[in-house]
């Protein structure tokens, strides 16, 4: 890697963590050169703007996540397995989480709920990505015979979703990993219902 993009890189890298914990409105170009030891004016030689340097620490911070998962997902043999991956993940969200500060498409979604469009889009893409994924798990679950085959696939993707981004957010508030630990449980009481018999 050159030493340009090195540099770009560790820019990224440092803000995507600043961002992560800190949320966007509260970290400052300020907050940026003094993390990443890099004055305003070599900021500015890699990027045009703030905008510019969130958007892309948000895919950094995103892309570890998401490899995170896929990992995981590796591991799964059945749709149910894999679904239970998304909370997983985040078991030890509070201690340990597969990116500082938490799911990053949460801490996105919340914070540019009212605020900046350009980072709102961004958060709309990554929540539109988690659920096809999650669509298409179910779909192969519901094609192989694992679950029911008149399940709502729409519905079980979207659901799965909000018992992850609940008990995270819970859990980090509460400072209590017992949160998500519970959803797993739950989650996995109710995906077992739609299990065929013989498949569990």
């Amino acid at each position: 890697m050159r030493k340009g993009e090195a540099t770009r890189q560790h820019i990224i890298a440092k803000s995507a963590e600043l961002f992560n914990q800190r949320g966007y409105a509260a970290s400052s170009l300020s907050d940026i050169t003094e993390l990443t030891g890099i004055k305003r004016g070599g900021l500015y030689r890699y990027f045009e703007s703030k905008d510019e340097i969130a958007v892309e620490a948000y895919q950094y911070a995103g892309s570890i996540v998401n490899r995170k998962i896929n990992e995981a997902l590796d591991r799964e043999s059945t749709a149910m397995g894999k679904l239970l991956v998304f909370l997983r993940v985040y078991e030890n969200v509070v201690e340990s989480p597969p990116f500082v500060g938490g799911c990053p498409l949460l801490n996105l979604a919340t914070e540019s709920d009212d605020g900046n469009p350009v980072l709102r889009d961004r958060a709309r893409q990554g929540l539109g990505n988690t659920l096809e994924t999650l669509r298409r798990i179910v779909s192969e679950g519901v094609e192989s015979g694992e679950f029911k085959a008149d399940l709502d696939v729409e519905a079980l993707a979207t659901f799965t979703l909000s018992v992850m981004e609940g008990g995270i957010m819970i859990s980090k508030l509460a400072e209590d990993n017992r949160h998500v630990r519970m959803n797993i449980e739950s989650l996995a009481t109710y995906l077992k219902g739609m299990v065929l018999r013989g498949k569990e």
